[in-house]
């Protein structure tokens, strides 16, 4: 388990401030980036490595295929 000790948790400066459907994201810390809900953020925790949280907004940025 990573160890999300001074985490800086961020949301989506497109995120809905009225109780929308949101993850905060924490990419400060060395070798890993956190991912969780902001509603439930006693929750549980998604963790990646960088490489892979960067291939996966990359691949949100892309325009659909098909």
């Amino acid at each position: 388990m990573a160890d999300l000790t001074g985490a800086r948790w961020r949301t989506s400066t497109r995120s809905s401030s009225n109780g929308g459907n949101c993850v905060e994201v924490a990419d400060n810390l060395p070798g890993v980036v956190a991912v969780r809900d902001s509603k439930d953020r006693a929750g549980g925790t998604l963790t990646f490595s960088p490489a892979a949280w960067h291939t996966f907004v990359d691949a949100l940025r892309e325009p659909a295929r098909g």
